[in-house]
């Protein structure tokens, strides 16, 4: 029977569980959050397959027919919004289309509700949106084997992506090849906790006052090398974590809570246990500029005959190239690195002790901090903020003497003083804040500047009592713009830019995504001013929500209720009036869709 002495010789794969037929096998999560097998001696027979299907336990994982190198290939998907939507570029949903197209199953990671991560098998195209792109955390695949078993001794075709244990092990519980089935694994680093990543998501529930919707790894709004997690919550805001500067992404690349079979994984090397390997090519754009722009490219290894048949079958929904294995190990160690190293500058026993007992940005400022976290903002850099604005318009004094009053004295301001994050007014700004309202500036900010330096044009900002406006990036309002936040509104900017003459009118919610450019005289407006119109269904205001790398031309008018999607473009002189899916063009009064699958960048 299956024992556990020493856990870093478990995996976690779940298929000891599923070919006991007695039910002697149940998982148990340990103090780590990672779930090991514990056999019950009263219904175990002894029959000793719980050990033949334990890949651990295998030394004859590769099956005779792989190729030792693989034949190799760099691709991206030709539909831009199934491209923008992957981690890579595309080619998992390229290969499930196909699948579905036959009539089979797909099976892979996905969320539950509760951002649990289960193995999903499913013959409805619709469930690919919720396969498709990479999770981050170790998944549970109870029940999967035998599913997949049941399915293929019916005659029924299987796509079974995962990562190379779980691969391996659905080889080592099936016993043989079956040719309708088409395993698929993935280039993978490593199988975190899921008791790090639940504590992780309730950090950022608390700092963003709202329950998490939605979570989007590597998620390209701001490009595929920026490593992003996108994260949505249900009161409209929404979290990038870029890279590094992200707790957990930082964690992980620190081994900090990786399962320890990790640290010494027998399943990766080549030759490969999948017949298609996928990856993230980085590096591309040493080999092939025309596949990169910044919006993912996937690697590729054909590590059979059947792999390369089956990609045969889906080169026309792709561009892609035939590339040297020399060419894609230098950014992908993963692909040959059998192991990880274990974080000498972390007490594992400690960490996961405060994982149960402190918030997780503490545990990551405790155990795997960010240096550029940890330097305090000095008084000689408070200092220095100062005299860049004596510099900036030395010869206006009263004028700095208002930015100091505003920012530091005006209680409806919070903006921080230090590190160059503060509200600078131009001359020529009327700046309007009733007790009980706020400004909440988050990054830089100048309001009313002006390249015409003898122009006199207004740039004016009215928050009433119980109205929010927030600036979460670094922006400018230029002259002639009037911004209105109403009682009870809440006005939110991200990064961007915007030109002269905007005019925003805000008396319930108005969301403007990061990386977003507005044109010249461009209205926004969440309500009808208090006007009543007798009409079913009819509502004064409604929330407007404009996503991310969103490109609005001059003369546009939005209104209420709208929601525009991430890398949209509206045209000029377009009226919208209803939503606009992301990654389109819109023209006209009423807006309407005019091309699809674009992108842009500013």
């Amino acid at each position: 029977m299956i024992q556990i002495n020493d856990k870093s010789q478990c995996c976690g794969c779940n298929a000891c569980g599923d070919v006991c037929s007695h039910g002697a096998i149940s998982f148990e999560t340990d103090e780590e959050g990672f779930w090991y097998p514990k056999v019950d001696s009263s219904l175990c027979t002894n029959c000793g397959l719980c050990e033949k299907a334990c890949p651990m336990l295998s030394d004859h994982l590769v099956p005779a027919r792989q190729y030792e190198k693989p034949v190799c290939v760099g691709a991206i998907h030709k539909d831009i919004v199934i491209r923008f939507d992957s981690t890579s570029g595309g080619l998992f949903s390229a290969l499930a289309s196909a699948m579905y197209k036959q009539g089979g199953y797909v099976s892979g990671a996905v969320y539950t509700e509760q951002f649990d991560v289960v193995n999903l098998i499913s013959n409805n195209k619709r469930d690919l949106k919720r396969l498709r792109s990479s999770k981050y955390v170790q998944s549970s695949a109870v029940g999967l084997y035998k599913t997949i078993r049941s399915l293929l001794t019916k005659g029924e075709r299987v796509l079974a992506c995962g990562s190379p244990c779980q691969m391996a092990a659905l080889r080592t519980f099936l016993g043989k090849d079956y040719d309708n089935l088409l395993i698929v694994d993935f280039l993978c680093r490593a199988c975190n906790s899921p008791l790090a990543f639940h504590q992780y998501l309730k950090s950022l529930e608390t700092a963003y006052e709202g329950k998490i919707v939605a979570i989007k790894d590597k998620n390209k709004d701001h490009g595929w090398r920026s490593l992003a997690r996108k994260v949505t919550f249900d009161n409209g805001k929404v979290y990038y974590g870029e890279g590094h500067e992200d707790d957990y992404r930082r964690g992980y690349h620190q081994n900090a809570f990786c399962r320890p079979s990790c640290y010494n994984c027998k399943f990766k090397g080549i030759p490969r246990l999948a017949d298609i390997t996928l990856g993230d090519f980085w590096g591309i754009e040493a080999v092939d500029e025309s596949l990169d722009r910044d919006l993912g490219t996937s690697m590729v290894f054909l590590n059979n005959e059947k792999g390369e048949r089956f990609f045969e079958g889906i080169k026309d929904k792709l561009t892609w190239k035939a590339v040297r294995l020399e060419q894609i190990l230098p950014g992908n160690r993963p692909a040959i690195t059998e192991g990880i190293d274990y974080p000498a500058h972390i007490d594992r026993q400690s960490l996961f002790q405060d994982l149960h007992t402190m918030p997780f940005n503490e545990v990551a400022a405790k155990h795997f901090p960010h240096s550029d976290h940890q330097r305090p903002v000095t008084t000689k850099q408070k200092i220095k903020n100062i005299i860049y604005l004596l510099r900036r318009h030395r010869s206006n004094f009263s004028w700095y003497i208002r930015n100091i009053r505003e920012n530091v004295m005006n209680p409806q301001v919070e903006a921080r003083f230090a590190e160059l994050t503060f509200m600078e007014l131009a001359p020529h700004v009327a700046l309007s804040t009733e007790p009980g309202s706020r400004i909440i500036v988050n990054h830089h900010l100048t309001v009313g500047y002006n390249r015409n330096v003898k122009s006199k044009a207004e740039t004016a900002i009215f928050v009433e009592s119980g109205g929010t406006l927030v600036f979460d990036g670094p922006n400018r309002l230029l002259p002639h713009s009037d911004i209105q936040v109403f009682s009870g509104g809440r006005l939110r900017f991200g990064s961007g830019a915007t030109n002269m003459g905007l005019k925003i009118v805000c008396a319930e919610s108005i969301w403007i995504g990061d990386h977003t450019h507005i044109g010249r005289d461009v209205w926004i407006r969440d309500n009808n001013g208090g006007h009543v119109v007798i009409q079913k269904g009819y509502t004064n205001t409604a929330p407007i929500v404009i996503g991310n790398y969103v490109w609005i031309c001059s003369n546009v008018q939005i209104m209420k209720g709208v929601t525009i999607g991430d890398g949209a473009i509206i045209a000029a002189n377009s009226v919208v009036t209803s939503n606009v899916p992301p990654h389109c063009m819109v023209s006209g009064n009423p807006a309407q869709v005019v091309a699809e699958n674009i992108t842009w960048r500013p």
